[in-house]
């Protein structure tokens, strides 16, 4: 139901900025009547200055009038048909941002020939109406979406066509080939080959290659856009709520001399040079016979489990050399994949050659003062310095949509079905089916092929109203 009101050519509106009081709001229609549904019940400051005579990217400042009652003075922009968000005729009214002011404007238009838009509507129609393609129409929810500098970035590469550049090459050439050995069934009786083996295998390591490199960047990009989970754990009283609160600059944690006050995972977010960290402080690990605090130990190596990076926290008062080391050795062996900042607390009750030898013992490792927040500086540079933040700045595509990362694995185990085919020197007819899966899958990323109508519906039911 949601997609058959979508794809109505009909007229739809809906308030295109937050809802509530505020200096101005902004009123958004689309669709073929769009422009003379306002022209109806707008009057110009200039005499005799109709909507519908007006060129494309004008503004024009009149009064909205209905029944010869001013609602409101406003600035209507006009965008006509195909040159518009949508690629149909449409309107934007900016009004007082009065609450009463929009909904009469809105109930207004809703009772001479409008309908109110569903979620994400406006950008539906971009996309059906060929403005951009189904990764850059779910690019623009994401800019929406995006609480740092590394999110935003991500997003617009993205909306630019990023992702869809890359693919669309890719799967024009292979379209080539897959015409090409089509030909040569139509003509099997005659042994003849029309797509250079050669190059088709070239292609087809390319096509190999790029998938697997785009597979690889979804880890990194979904966390960049969701935030990097760091994960704080230690012995209990090392500090870890100390930390946690000091990096946030604010009280988030409860800080007690009792050991095991902290039972459950606390999470909070931190933007560090326009990246987003989000922290984790879990439970002290300890041997307890407590029920509920070992819930929360095996919870703190569940985070850790989860995380990018952990925070290994150490007390650099703790005499005991071997039992440390063996402590930071447990920790990379139960976690060889993660990676690991260690980190030796409470620096400011040791003398500096104590705090000289842990450094020395203990490589790459970092002391502070979490109660003075002394190191909380030299903390979040090496934190910054662990993401890979180059791909950021050499503008390469990231993946960063969960549906996208599904299509590109589909994809891959397609296409190397194709080169297990040619390694084994099968039937063209046997492979070529491997090759028409691989551009389906290739094409739902971007839309190029026929898409499932609930994903659609679901991908843009996602969406703010208004967008």
């Amino acid at each position: 139901m949601y997609f058959c009101n979508m794809i109505k050519n009909d007229t739809i509106i809906a308030l295109a900025t937050p809802s509530g009081v505020g200096a101005i709001s902004v009123i958004r229609l689309s669709g073929e009547n769009a422009i003379t549904i306002v022209e109806t019940f707008f009057k110009s400051i200039k005499k005799d200055k109709k909507l519908s005579n007006q060129k494309t990217h004008t503004i024009h400042l009149g009064h909205i009038i209905n029944k010869g009652i001013i609602l409101d003075e406003v600035l209507v922009s006009v965008f006509k048909n195909p040159n518009s968000y949508t690629g149909e005729n449409v309107v934007e009214i900016s009004c007082h941002g009065s609450t009463y002011i929009q909904q009469e404007i809105i109930q207004l238009f809703l009772k001479n020939g409008c309908r109110m838009a569903d979620n994400g509507e406006f950008t539906m129609r971009a996309f059906l109406n060929g403005k951009m393609d189904l990764s850059q129409a779910e690019a623009v929810a994401d800019v929406i979406a995006s609480n740092s500098e590394a999110s935003h970035v991500m997003a617009i590469q993205q909306m630019r066509g990023g992702i869809s550049n890359e693919l669309k090459e890719l799967r024009g050439q292979l379209l080539d080939f897959a015409a090409l050995i089509e030909l040569e069934l139509d003509f099997s009786g005659e042994d003849v080959e029309f797509a250079d083996r050669t190059k088709f295998k070239e292609l087809v390591a390319k096509i190999t290659f790029v998938l697997k490199r785009l597979i690889d960047s979804f880890s990194f990009g979904n966390a960049m856009k969701n935030g990097i989970p760091v994960a704080i754990i230690g012995e209990p009283n090392v500090g870890k709520s100390t930390l946690l609160n000091a990096l946030l600059n604010e009280e988030k944690a409860i800080v007690s001399d009792i050991a095991g006050t902290t039972r459950d995972a606390i999470e909070d977010e931190l933007i560090i040079e326009g990246v987003a960290f989000r922290f984790i402080d879990t439970a002290g690990i300890r041997e307890t016979e407590d029920i509920v605090e070992n819930i929360g130990i095996k919870k703190a190596y569940e985070k850790a489990e989860n995380a990018q990076l952990i925070i290994f926290l150490i007390d650099a008062k703790t005499e005991n050399k071997e039992n440390r080391l063996a402590e930071i050795e447990t920790i990379k062996t139960r976690f060889p994949n993660k990676k690991l900042l260690v980190i030796a607390n409470k620096i400011d009750l040791i003398p500096q050659q104590e705090i000289e030898n842990l450094q020395s013992d203990i490589e790459n490792l970092i002391p502070l003062s979490a109660k003075n927040k002394v190191g909380i500086d030299e903390l979040k540079n090496e934190l910054t310095s662990l993401v890979n933040i180059g791909a950021l700045s050499n503008n390469e595509t990231i993946v960063t949509n969960s549906r996208h990362f599904e299509a590109l694995n589909n994809a891959l185990i397609a296409i190397s079905s194709v080169q297990q085919g040619i390694d084994l020197e099968i039937s063209t007819d046997l492979f070529s089916i491997d090759i028409r899966e691989c551009l389906r899958h290739l094409g739902a990323i971007t839309g190029d092929y026929d898409v499932d109508k609930d994903i659609l519906g679901h991908i843009f039911s996602n969406f703010c109203i208004g967008k």
